[in-house]
């Protein structure tokens, strides 16, 4: 399976321009089976002002043009995420899309960030765990705050994920914490992890950028800097599984009383 991550700057206070934009790295992709975007990049994470007013249901313009722009390149993308609006509360939800354009299953973010932030003020947490089965692997959904919760993807895998995608729009001056957790939640849990995270500045703070491929060793496959750019690598289940059983790490587990 050839997996693209798209790392991309926010375009603040114009959400048209902001899909066009995707839209455009996304054509960039040719070639990838599945394509990874960040968290909240129609408006931008630090852009709480905009919460309410750009929320979107599901039959709005972010979706129905990554819905569209799927179908056209016949590719399954993770549409990264947007505040979605639902009998009136508010989520950071993110889609896995088939290359029909179809929903294969969503994620609302579980943690919701509250230092230096107004996430947890204004929306709701979801409450579901996220794992989706698909001919390319069986995927676990996560957003950037929640790689800081290992039991989140624990379940995951307990649940069957063999890759997690993790969108996000971690800030500066914490990327020792992202470049450590991305290469740690992949290890602890034999799991192959893509990330895809903003960059660049969103009101007044900096987005870290530096997304990152890791294969189920903990060994990064491809890693972004501080620019924009696209990420592509190669994640091949077999080994994934083949790790596994050459280090049983995972079935060392034992319950604990």
């Amino acid at each position: 399976m050839q997996v693209a991550s798209v790392q991309m700057g926010v375009v603040e206070d114009d959400k048209a321009k902001a899909i066009d934009r995707a839209v455009d790295w996304i054509g960039h992709c040719r070639g990838a089976d599945l394509i990874v975007l960040p968290e909240l990049w129609n408006i931008g994470f630090m852009s709480f002002d905009e919460y309410y007013a750009q929320a979107e249901n599901e039959d709005g313009p972010t979706l129905s043009a990554m819905r569209a722009v799927a179908r056209e390149m016949e590719v399954y993308l993770h549409t990264g995420s947007l505040v979605l609006e639902e009998n009136g509360q508010y989520y950071n939800a993110s889609y896995l899309l088939s290359p029909r354009g179809e929903i294969l299953g969503s994620y609302r973010k579980i943690h919701l960030y509250a230092y230096a932030s107004r996430e947890k003020q204004l929306l709701s947490p979801g409450t579901a765990i996220s794992v989706i089965s698909t001919p390319l692997g069986v995927f676990g959904l996560a957003t950037c705050f929640d790689l800081r919760f290992p039991e989140l993807f624990r379940r995951m895998v307990d649940r069957g994920a063999e890759i997690f995608l993790v969108c996000s729009a971690w800030p500066y001056p914490r990327l020792e914490h992202w470049l450590m957790l991305n290469r740690v939640r992949a290890i602890e849990n034999q799991c192959a992890l893509i990330s895809a995270n903003s960059v660049g500045p969103n009101r007044g703070a900096t987005l870290v950028g530096h997304s990152m491929m890791v294969d189920a060793w903990g060994t990064i496959m491809a890693s972004g800097g501080d620019d924009e750019v696209i990420l592509r690598t190669r994640v091949d289940t077999e080994k994934i599984h083949e790790a596994r059983e050459r280090f049983p790490g995972l079935a060392g587990r034992t319950e604990w009383l």
